[in-house]
């Protein structure tokens, strides 16, 4: 491919596909390569309720973006479908080598996001928005006066059990040791949470139900015993989060650009990377809050970066 793109943005998320809409609307030629489908994780989610302006009455994570993809393709954003493997940043000219073509931009926004670490147990992925979630703040609401399992057991795990026992009827963490990673300030707050219980030396080997999570069997790590715990049978299903961790998708830059020790890529407010011309946005960043709404202000914000930067009204 001998275009030489204003700028280019990997990913097809909130992050990628916001900065893609505005990019496109500041007329600069503007290409967006995605190696699957477009939306990232909200793509699994089959409710959001948290999105400013989205429908009131809730609306599916594939229904908010396939709007957002709509608006990016409207505003002249073109679109590939690649997988990048080798990446040269540096110059004026920034040359990305995928598994079909080789891209050339002036610009590059990385909008790759993360993933969540899995449970690693039998029936994850089948369960995965029936009853399976990594994230307490997008679907706490679901779980309303149902039973929840958390598992993991540092901070994120720990704070957001305490989070989801404002919602349902009762949390336990299930950790495959004996005490908790946390900090020992929210440990205090976790055990003097009423609605808060704790299964220890243990690991979810097995999800099953019908069309939704309705059972799991544990295992206890130190006596090698296993047992099945059954939903309620008036609530028909529970719920199960995962929180050990999140993995950003950013190998490929590795030795590259700054990253923190987790592997996520350190930015300024601008979205700036220490490479001029190079942006990072949304999830694949360093951050407090990875949300629809941040990843795509995120976008947003390192589009107009680039339109300034080519600019010369700035």
């Amino acid at each position: 491919m001998d275009k030489i793109y204003d700028v280019i943005i990997l990913g097809g998320g909130p992050a990628g596909l916001s900065a893609g809409l505005y990019a496109g609307r500041s007329r600069l030629s503007t290409l967006i390569i995605e190696k699957g489908q477009d939306g990232g994780q909200i793509a699994i989610t089959d409710e959001i309720e948290n999105y400013p302006g989205q429908m009131v009455d809730g609306e599916s994570g594939p229904e908010l973006i396939a709007r957002m993809t709509a608006q990016s393709v409207k505003f002249g954003a073109e679109r590939v479908s690649d997988t990048i493997k080798e990446v040269s940043l540096e110059g004026e000219v920034k040359v990305l080598k995928g598994e079909k073509e080789e891209y050339k931009g002036k610009n590059v926004i990385i909008a790759t996001g993360a993933h969540p670490r899995p449970i690693g147990c039998k029936g994850e992925r089948e369960y995965l928005g029936k009853g399976v979630s990594y994230c307490a703040t997008c679907d706490a609401n679901f779980f309303e006066d149902l039973e929840v399992f958390v598992v993991g057991g540092g901070d994120s795990a720990v704070e957001e059990a305490m989070y989801l026992t404002k919602f349902a009827r009762k949390v336990t963490v299930i950790h495959r040791r004996n005490e908790l990673r946390a900090a020992k300030s929210i440990q205090e707050k976790a055990f003097a949470n009423p609605k808060l219980h704790f299964m220890w030396d243990s690991v979810v080997e097995e999800l099953y139900g019908d069309d939704i999570l309705q059972g799991m069997a544990v295992k206890n790590v130190k006596t090698g015993e296993t047992r099945k715990i059954d939903a309620d049978p008036e609530d028909g299903m529970f719920g199960v989060f995962g929180f050990i961790g999140m993995i950003p998708n950013t190998k490929v830059f590795e030795g590259i650009l700054h990253m923190d020790e987790r592997g996520y890529i350190k930015t300024d407010e601008d979205m700036h990377t220490n490479i001029p011309g190079v942006y990072a946005a949304g999830d694949v960043r360093v951050k407090s809050l990875r949300q629809v709404v941040t990843a795509s202000a995120d976008g947003a914000i390192a589009a107009v970066q680039v339109e300034r930067s080519l600019s010369d009204y700035f």
